[in-house]
């Protein structure tokens, strides 16, 4: 069931975003490009194994760069503010790892896996993108399914790119005070997209959204 048949020359992405919604000229223009490129909507099912979940397994490389500068955009690998200040790296492993665990509980079938993941990008808001323009959740990773006996690959790696709408001003601090905070959003997407995306471990449907690139290349999109 190799999901790479039907992604091959594709990256897959779960929206394409930066996280500020605002900013000086040279940080916005390159965010703002695809919203000009034209979408063309395909769709596949997939037959999977009997999946059962052993474990998710979040690996945030040391070498990924982070920022605190508080700024519209930083140019880091990690940007993350809401956690008291310290290892970002740590941060960003538990939050991935308890929002992918929450929306993988019920693959309960027979054949145990590892859902095993590789951060490559972790953007969220800095405090001056927070409460002013609000912005894009932005997280990037590849992700492998692996038959916890055997070590082989039932499925990936894949490339996932995922953005959600950061909150910004005023909605933010209501949201805040709902009990929405950043990482309670960001968690319960990821739980979201991967309860879509792996339906009990029995049939994973996918939904490809091909983004025409003006050389002609595609994005593949997993809703």
């Amino acid at each position: 069931m190799k999901l790479t048949r039907f992604i091959a020359g594709f990256a897959v992405a779960v929206g394409l975003s930066a996280c500020a919604a605002s900013g000086p000229v040279t940080e916005t223009a390159s965010r703002n490009a695809q919203d000009l490129t034209p979408i063309v909507a395909s769709e596949l099912t997939l037959r999977s194994v009997d999946w059962r979940l052993e474990d998710v397994r979040v690996l945030v490389p040391g070498d990924l760069k982070v920022s605190e500068a508080n700024r519209y955009y930083p140019i880091a690998d990690i940007v993350w503010r809401e956690d008291p200040y310290g290892d970002r790296h740590a941060q960003v492993a538990k939050i991935i790892d308890d929002g992918i665990t929450s929306g993988l509980t019920h693959l309960n079938g027979d054949r145990p896996v590892y859902f095993d993941l590789t951060v490559k990008r972790f953007h969220s808001l800095t405090e001056k993108t927070r409460y002013s323009v609000g912005g894009v959740h932005n997280i990037v990773y590849t992700l492998t399914v692996v038959d916890a006996a055997t070590g082989v690959a039932l499925h990936g790696p894949i490339e996932m790119k995922v953005a959600l709408k950061a909150f910004g001003g005023d909605q933010a601090v209501a949201a805040e005070r709902r009990g929405e905070t950043q990482k309670v959003r960001i968690q319960s997407h990821l739980a979201s997209l991967m309860r879509q995306a792996f339906n009990g471990g029995q049939e994973m449907r996918v939904v490809a959204k091909a983004a025409v690139a003006p050389q002609g290349a595609y994005t593949g999109v997993i809703q």
